[in-house]
Protein backbone atom coordinates (compact mmCIF):
# COMPACT_ATOMS: atom_id res chain seq x y z
CA UNK A 1 0.00 0.00 0.00
CA UNK A 2 1.22 3.64 -0.62
CA UNK A 3 0.29 6.20 1.61
CA UNK A 4 -0.87 9.69 0.51
CA UNK A 5 0.67 12.56 3.02
CA UNK A 6 -2.30 15.16 3.70
CA UNK A 7 -0.12 18.01 2.06
CA UNK A 8 0.85 15.70 -1.17
CA UNK A 9 4.56 16.59 -0.49
CA UNK A 10 5.60 12.85 -0.45
CA UNK A 11 4.92 9.81 -2.19
CA UNK A 12 5.11 7.34 0.77
CA UNK A 13 4.81 3.79 -0.18
CA UNK A 14 3.50 1.49 2.27
CA UNK A 15 2.49 -2.07 1.70
CA UNK A 16 0.38 -2.79 4.78
CA UNK A 17 -2.21 -5.67 4.77
CA UNK A 18 -4.25 -5.70 8.62
CA UNK A 19 -7.40 -7.56 9.66
CA UNK A 20 -10.22 -6.75 10.81
CA UNK A 21 -10.12 -7.78 14.44
CA UNK A 22 -12.67 -10.11 15.40
CA UNK A 23 -13.21 -12.73 18.00
CA UNK A 24 -10.62 -15.48 18.34
CA UNK A 25 -11.30 -18.37 15.83
CA UNK A 26 -9.86 -21.13 18.24
CA UNK A 27 -9.73 -21.67 21.52
CA UNK A 28 -6.33 -22.12 22.05
CA UNK A 29 -4.72 -24.02 25.22
CA UNK A 30 -1.62 -23.04 27.04
CA UNK A 31 2.09 -23.50 25.02
CA UNK A 32 3.55 -26.60 26.57
CA UNK A 33 7.63 -26.94 25.96
CA UNK A 34 7.24 -30.67 26.04
CA UNK A 35 9.01 -32.76 23.61
CA UNK A 36 7.41 -35.14 20.79
CA UNK A 37 6.17 -38.48 22.02
CA UNK A 38 7.74 -40.96 19.68
CA UNK A 39 9.13 -38.79 17.08
CA UNK A 40 11.67 -35.91 16.72
CA UNK A 41 11.38 -32.13 15.33
CA UNK A 42 13.35 -32.73 12.22
CA UNK A 43 10.91 -35.59 11.60
CA UNK A 44 7.88 -33.63 11.94
CA UNK A 45 9.59 -31.03 9.71
CA UNK A 46 10.03 -33.19 7.07
CA UNK A 47 6.61 -34.74 7.11
CA UNK A 48 4.41 -31.54 7.24
CA UNK A 49 6.54 -30.05 4.58
CA UNK A 50 6.01 -33.39 2.04
CA UNK A 51 2.30 -32.67 3.26
CA UNK A 52 2.83 -28.98 2.51
CA UNK A 53 3.91 -29.59 -0.98
CA UNK A 54 1.14 -32.08 -1.70
CA UNK A 55 -1.14 -29.55 -0.55
CA UNK A 56 0.13 -26.68 -3.11
CA UNK A 57 -0.41 -28.50 -6.19
CA UNK A 58 -3.62 -30.19 -5.13
CA UNK A 59 -4.70 -26.44 -4.03
CA UNK A 60 -3.49 -25.21 -7.42
CA UNK A 61 -6.81 -27.65 -8.92
CA UNK A 62 -9.72 -26.07 -6.95
CA UNK A 63 -11.73 -22.52 -7.69
CA UNK A 64 -12.61 -20.72 -4.89
CA UNK A 65 -13.65 -17.31 -4.17
CA UNK A 66 -11.55 -14.84 -2.74
CA UNK A 67 -12.89 -11.61 -0.39
CA UNK A 68 -10.41 -8.97 0.46
CA UNK A 69 -11.17 -5.80 2.79
CA UNK A 70 -8.56 -3.41 3.67
CA UNK A 71 -9.56 -0.18 5.97
CA UNK A 72 -7.70 2.22 7.91
CA UNK A 73 -8.88 3.78 11.07
CA UNK A 74 -8.89 7.26 13.05
CA UNK A 75 -9.49 6.16 16.42
CA UNK A 76 -12.53 3.75 15.82
CA UNK A 77 -14.11 5.29 12.97
CA UNK A 78 -13.33 3.40 9.93
CA UNK A 79 -12.22 6.78 7.23
CA UNK A 80 -10.85 4.69 3.61
CA UNK A 81 -11.77 1.40 2.42
CA UNK A 82 -10.63 -0.75 -0.35
CA UNK A 83 -12.96 -3.65 -1.02
CA UNK A 84 -12.52 -6.49 -4.02
CA UNK A 85 -14.26 -9.89 -4.36
CA UNK A 86 -13.00 -12.13 -7.12
CA UNK A 87 -12.92 -15.41 -8.32
CA UNK A 88 -10.35 -17.94 -9.07
CA UNK A 89 -11.37 -20.25 -11.57
CA UNK A 90 -10.57 -21.81 -14.72
CA UNK A 91 -11.01 -20.92 -18.65
CA UNK A 92 -11.81 -23.48 -21.35
CA UNK A 93 -8.90 -24.18 -21.83
CA UNK A 94 -7.57 -25.32 -18.53
CA UNK A 95 -5.96 -22.13 -17.66
CA UNK A 96 -6.13 -20.72 -14.28
CA UNK A 97 -7.62 -17.12 -13.99
CA UNK A 98 -9.78 -14.61 -11.86
CA UNK A 99 -12.55 -13.09 -12.04
CA UNK A 100 -13.68 -9.99 -10.39
CA UNK A 101 -17.36 -10.09 -9.21
CA UNK A 102 -17.04 -6.95 -6.90
CA UNK A 103 -15.02 -3.85 -6.78
CA UNK A 104 -16.34 -0.15 -5.74
CA UNK A 105 -14.13 2.50 -6.17
CA UNK A 106 -11.50 2.60 -2.92
CA UNK A 107 -12.56 5.31 -0.51
CA UNK A 108 -8.85 5.13 0.77
CA UNK A 109 -6.81 8.31 1.19
CA UNK A 110 -3.97 7.91 3.77
CA UNK A 111 -2.68 4.70 1.88
CA UNK A 112 -3.64 3.21 -1.41
CA UNK A 113 -2.87 -0.63 -2.77
CA UNK A 114 0.69 -1.39 -4.22
CA UNK A 115 1.56 -4.17 -6.32
CA UNK A 116 3.43 -6.31 -3.34
CA UNK A 117 -0.76 -5.91 -1.27
CA UNK A 118 -1.86 -7.66 -4.15
CA UNK A 119 0.86 -10.57 -4.16
CA UNK A 120 1.12 -10.94 -0.64
CA UNK A 121 -2.87 -11.39 -0.85
CA UNK A 122 -2.86 -14.41 -3.45
CA UNK A 123 0.39 -16.07 -1.95
CA UNK A 124 1.71 -14.77 1.14
CA UNK A 125 -1.26 -14.46 3.72
CA UNK A 126 -2.30 -18.57 3.14
CA UNK A 127 1.33 -19.34 3.25
CA UNK A 128 2.22 -22.58 2.45
CA UNK A 129 5.60 -24.11 3.52
CA UNK A 130 6.88 -26.79 1.07
CA UNK A 131 9.89 -29.55 1.35
CA UNK A 132 11.40 -27.17 -1.49
CA UNK A 133 11.10 -24.62 0.30
CA UNK A 134 13.09 -25.75 3.70
CA UNK A 135 16.43 -24.46 3.02
CA UNK A 136 15.42 -20.70 2.85
CA UNK A 137 14.05 -20.87 6.70
CA UNK A 138 15.46 -21.94 10.20
CA UNK A 139 12.88 -23.91 12.03
CA UNK A 140 12.52 -24.19 15.67
CA UNK A 141 10.30 -26.34 17.75
CA UNK A 142 8.69 -24.62 20.60
CA UNK A 143 6.22 -26.58 22.10
CA UNK A 144 3.13 -28.50 21.73
CA UNK A 145 -0.61 -26.59 21.89
CA UNK A 146 -4.45 -26.85 21.78
CA UNK A 147 -6.06 -25.33 18.67
CA UNK A 148 -9.93 -26.21 19.77
CA UNK A 149 -9.97 -29.85 19.55
CA UNK A 150 -6.26 -30.11 17.50
CA UNK A 151 -3.60 -31.47 19.39
CA UNK A 152 -0.38 -29.59 17.64
CA UNK A 153 3.18 -29.15 17.00
CA UNK A 154 4.64 -25.30 16.73
CA UNK A 155 7.01 -24.18 15.39
CA UNK A 156 8.65 -20.73 14.95
CA UNK A 157 10.05 -19.54 10.93
CA UNK A 158 12.17 -17.28 9.93
CA UNK A 159 14.05 -16.77 6.76
CA UNK A 160 17.88 -17.90 6.91
CA UNK A 161 18.92 -14.79 4.62
CA UNK A 162 17.30 -12.20 2.29
CA UNK A 163 17.46 -13.05 -1.28
CA UNK A 164 17.86 -9.85 -3.46
CA UNK A 165 14.08 -8.73 -3.81
CA UNK A 166 12.41 -11.95 -2.48
CA UNK A 167 9.88 -11.70 -0.06
CA UNK A 168 9.36 -14.37 3.33
CA UNK A 169 7.07 -15.18 5.95
CA UNK A 170 8.77 -14.65 9.41
CA UNK A 171 6.57 -16.02 12.64
CA UNK A 172 4.60 -19.31 13.73
CA UNK A 173 3.28 -22.22 12.58
CA UNK A 174 0.46 -24.61 14.26
CA UNK A 175 1.14 -28.02 12.78
CA UNK A 176 -1.52 -30.90 13.54
CA UNK A 177 -0.22 -33.56 14.89
CA UNK A 178 -2.47 -36.25 12.88
CA UNK A 179 -2.49 -35.11 9.64
CA UNK A 180 1.27 -33.17 9.76
CA UNK A 181 -0.39 -30.44 7.99
CA UNK A 182 -0.24 -26.51 9.04
CA UNK A 183 -3.54 -25.66 10.37
CA UNK A 184 -3.06 -22.33 11.41
CA UNK A 185 -0.29 -19.58 10.62
CA UNK A 186 0.58 -15.97 12.82
CA UNK A 187 3.12 -13.69 11.75
CA UNK A 188 4.24 -10.86 8.99
CA UNK A 189 5.97 -11.17 5.36
CA UNK A 190 9.45 -9.59 5.22
CA UNK A 191 11.66 -7.47 4.99
CA UNK A 192 10.04 -4.06 5.35
CA UNK A 193 11.48 -2.03 2.90
CA UNK A 194 12.81 1.88 4.13
CA UNK A 195 14.81 3.74 1.76
CA UNK A 196 18.04 4.89 2.90
CA UNK A 197 17.32 8.63 1.24
CA UNK A 198 14.06 9.71 0.70
CA UNK A 199 10.36 8.78 1.75
CA UNK A 200 9.84 5.18 0.05
CA UNK A 201 8.19 2.68 2.36
CA UNK A 202 7.27 -0.81 2.07
CA UNK A 203 5.68 -1.99 5.61
CA UNK A 204 4.36 -5.20 6.80
CA UNK A 205 1.56 -5.95 9.46
CA UNK A 206 1.11 -9.22 11.44
CA UNK A 207 -1.76 -11.42 10.37
CA UNK A 208 -3.16 -14.60 10.99
CA UNK A 209 -4.18 -17.54 8.78
CA UNK A 210 -6.72 -20.07 9.85
CA UNK A 211 -7.82 -23.38 8.12
CA UNK A 212 -10.10 -26.16 7.91
CA UNK A 213 -10.36 -29.41 6.38
CA UNK A 214 -12.14 -28.87 3.56
CA UNK A 215 -12.00 -32.22 1.29
CA UNK A 216 -11.45 -34.54 4.24
CA UNK A 217 -7.93 -34.41 3.00
CA UNK A 218 -6.09 -31.02 2.67
CA UNK A 219 -6.45 -28.15 5.37
CA UNK A 220 -7.01 -24.81 3.30
CA UNK A 221 -7.00 -21.20 4.27
CA UNK A 222 -10.45 -20.19 5.18
CA UNK A 223 -9.94 -16.37 7.02
CA UNK A 224 -7.10 -14.33 7.69
CA UNK A 225 -6.95 -11.35 9.77
CA UNK A 226 -4.74 -8.65 10.84
CA UNK A 227 -5.41 -5.36 13.13
CA UNK A 228 -2.02 -3.50 12.88
CA UNK A 229 -0.31 -0.20 13.29
CA UNK A 230 1.97 0.67 10.96
CA UNK A 231 4.81 3.32 11.71
CA UNK A 232 5.49 5.48 8.92
CA UNK A 233 7.88 8.61 8.87
CA UNK A 234 5.30 10.68 8.08
CA UNK A 235 2.22 9.29 10.46
CA UNK A 236 1.25 6.19 11.99
CA UNK A 237 -1.60 4.63 10.43
CA UNK A 238 -3.85 1.55 11.90
CA UNK A 239 -5.32 -0.36 9.38
CA UNK A 240 -7.40 -3.85 9.47
CA UNK A 241 -7.92 -6.03 6.76
CA UNK A 242 -10.01 -9.08 6.53
CA UNK A 243 -9.82 -12.11 3.88
CA UNK A 244 -11.98 -14.80 3.32
CA UNK A 245 -11.64 -17.74 0.79
CA UNK A 246 -14.98 -19.74 0.28
CA UNK A 247 -16.58 -21.98 -1.76
CA UNK A 248 -13.44 -24.25 -2.45
CA UNK A 249 -14.81 -26.68 -5.19
CA UNK A 250 -12.34 -29.18 -7.07
CA UNK A 251 -11.82 -28.53 -10.50
CA UNK A 252 -12.30 -31.90 -12.79
CA UNK A 253 -9.89 -34.83 -11.85
CA UNK A 254 -6.57 -35.98 -13.74
CA UNK A 255 -6.72 -39.71 -15.24
CA UNK A 256 -4.28 -42.03 -15.64
CA UNK A 257 -3.75 -45.08 -18.16
CA UNK A 258 -1.57 -47.81 -16.93
CA UNK A 259 -0.25 -50.73 -19.24
CA UNK A 260 1.65 -53.66 -17.31
CA UNK A 261 1.58 -51.06 -14.30
CA UNK A 262 3.42 -47.94 -15.93
CA UNK A 263 1.76 -44.63 -16.76
CA UNK A 264 1.24 -43.96 -20.31
CA UNK A 265 1.90 -40.20 -21.52
CA UNK A 266 -0.90 -38.06 -22.58
CA UNK A 267 -1.86 -38.83 -25.94
CA UNK A 268 -0.16 -41.87 -26.58
CA UNK A 269 -1.92 -45.05 -26.60
CA UNK A 270 -0.96 -48.09 -24.99
CA UNK A 271 0.86 -50.98 -27.41
CA UNK A 272 -1.11 -53.52 -28.85
CA UNK A 273 -0.50 -56.93 -27.47
CA UNK A 274 1.69 -59.55 -29.14
CA UNK A 275 -0.10 -62.77 -29.87
CA UNK A 276 1.30 -64.63 -26.90
CA UNK A 277 0.20 -61.40 -24.40
CA UNK A 278 -3.21 -62.51 -25.38
CA UNK A 279 -5.24 -65.27 -23.72
CA UNK A 280 -5.01 -68.40 -24.63
CA UNK A 281 -7.01 -69.64 -27.23
CA UNK A 282 -10.05 -72.34 -26.87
Amino acid sequence: MKSVPARLLFCVTLLACGLAALPARAQEGPLENTAPAGTTPEDIIKRFAAKETEFSKARDQYTYRQDVKVETLDGETVDGQYHEVFDVMFDDKGHRIENVVFAPASSLTKIFMSQEDFEDIRHRLPFVLTTEDLPEYNILYVGQQKEDELECYVFDIAPKKIEGKKRYFQGRVWVDNHDFQIVKTYGKTVPDIRQKHGDQENLFPKFTTWRQQIDGQYWFPVYTKADDELHFKMEDVHIKEVVKYEDYKRFGAKSTILYQGKEIPKGEKPPEQKPDEKKPQK
